[in-house]
């Protein structure tokens, strides 16, 4: 899947289709369950994504913990105003995840890189060795940072937009997201280019942004 493919999968689960959902179906079906089933696209689009990489450890592994414990927090919400607060509180859950690595000196960063460039063909443990190297290390640690930093400004972005709008807050925080992420992806993707840049390497061939959470 190119990067062109990507955006437009991404524009049509996580965008487009939950809008139609929300702004066609919510009045036949009520809120709640039109929040419910505006993300089954995101949901089915994440598990072919987490199918592409399942002989990958950390990246399956983090992958599907990321979609089941998401999916739960919207089952068992019962409501489409406790959804939108569970869904403020998964980001805090997953910012401080990100956070807690960095603090024990094992920036998801870093083990997400490293299972993109044992697809590459790498020696795992000899490039692990290499990415552990002070100043490397140190880029790891501020791409990490780069995802506590979304998951923290959508927690209290999304957090003001549920006290301001109630249940109307949806449509926008989904919109918002999305941007964030497009936009801190790219972020993320010229650590890694400096990364490869420092090391003197080639970086991953096949597109690695496909897999960013």
């Amino acid at each position: 899947m190119n990067q062109k493919n990507i955006v437009v999968w991404d524009l049509i689960c996580y965008i487009v289709f939950p809008l139609v959902v929300w702004n066609f179906i919510r009045d036949d079906i009520g809120d709640y369950y039109a929040m419910l089933l505006s993300s089954v696209p995101g949901i089915v689009y994440t598990f072919i994504r987490f199918k592409a990489v399942k002989k990958v450890q950390f990246f399956g592994i983090f992958m599907l913990a990321n979609l089941v414990v998401g999916t739960l927090f919207d089952v068992l919400a019962g409501s489409a105003i406790q959804l939108l607060w569970n869904r403020v509180y998964f980001a805090l859950l997953g910012g401080g995840i990100f956070l807690g690595s960095m603090l024990i000196r094992k920036p998801i960063a870093l083990y997400l890189m490293l299972d993109v460039m044992e697809m590459q063909g790498q020696n795992r443990k000899a490039l692990k060795a290499k990415f552990m190297k002070k100043k490397v290390f140190l880029v790891f640690q501020l791409i990490t940072f780069v995802f506590v930093f979304r998951e923290l400004v959508f927690a209290g972005w999304k957090a003001w937009l549920v006290m301001q709008y109630g249940v109307e807050a949806f449509d926008q925080a989904l919109i918002l997201r999305q941007v964030m992420s497009w936009v801190l992806t790219g972020v993320t993707v010229i650590g890694y280019v400096y990364v490869f840049k420092l090391l003197q390497m080639t970086p991953p061939t096949n597109d690695t942004t496909k897999y960013s959470t």
